[in-house]
């Protein structure tokens, strides 16, 4: 099946399902920039529209519809991650102070409620297609499981890579041992396999050129992004 008929019998079937505001808001708010991110994002991630839900509504803290423009219900999960596709002009450039308050009053509550609010810029989808699908890639994999059969070793190298990214400094031994409840020796040995793998760069220290923190490569992000 291509894009065309897929998207087609896609937004089809919740039109079929839906009467009233709810169906007029599909047919209103599913627009270029919603297509687009249909084509060029989720088609190339999933190959396939199933448990993604066009223009979802939710009720906001005063009792008012708000429409995500897509809500992703992860299979075997209680989890639902909303995506908002934002446009410069509407969403910045012609925004007021009311409505930018407004805007993080609903993200903030739609956190408290349980969704996840991942906001993507119209220009990424258009313009970067393959970096957002990389960073949705490492979001949904703390979901979704490889159908292939995998080495423990992938995933422990995968964890170091996210402690990495997520420490404003190079990532030590230390870290390694604390995040997982290892010994010293793992741990090196964990950080000196992604060196070979070129995700990440020993830093030396010292004249005798001790090697005591690793830093995290560009090249080595996209390499685990692609995976």
């Amino acid at each position: 099946m291509t894009f065309e008929e897929a998207h087609k019998e896609f937004i089809g079937r919740h039109l079929n399902l839906r009467k009233g505001e709810r169906r007029g808001r599909l047919e209103r708010g599913h627009r270029h920039g919603e297509r687009l991110f249909c084509e060029k994002i989720w088609w190339e991630l999933k190959g396939g529209f199933d448990d993604l839900h066009p223009e979802y509504e939710v009720t906001d803290w005063c009792g008012k519809s708000y429409f995500a423009d897509f809500a992703y219900k992860v299979p075997g999960w209680k989890v639902t991650l909303l995506w908002e596709i934002k446009g410069f002009n509407s969403h910045v450039k012609e925004m007021d102070r009311n409505r930018f308050c407004g805007e993080c009053r609903r993200e903030l509550y739609l956190e408290a409620l349980g969704f996840h609010v991942i906001s993507i810029a119209y220009d990424d989808v258009e313009s970067n297609p393959e970096l957002i699908i990389a960073f949705m890639r490492m979001l949904l994999s703390r979901y979704e499981t490889r159908k292939e059969p995998v080495l423990r070793s992938f995933f422990e190298e995968n964890e170091v890579i996210r402690l990495a990214a997520g420490l404003a400094r190079p990532i030590r031994p230390k870290d390694v041992e604390e995040h997982f409840g290892i010994n010293h020796r793992t741990a090196v040995r964990l950080l000196k396999s992604l060196c070979t793998k070129g995700w990440l760069v020993p830093l030396m220290r010292g004249t005798g050129n001790r090697k005591v923190r690793y830093e995290l490569t560009r090249a080595g992000m996209e390499s685990m992004w692609r995976k």
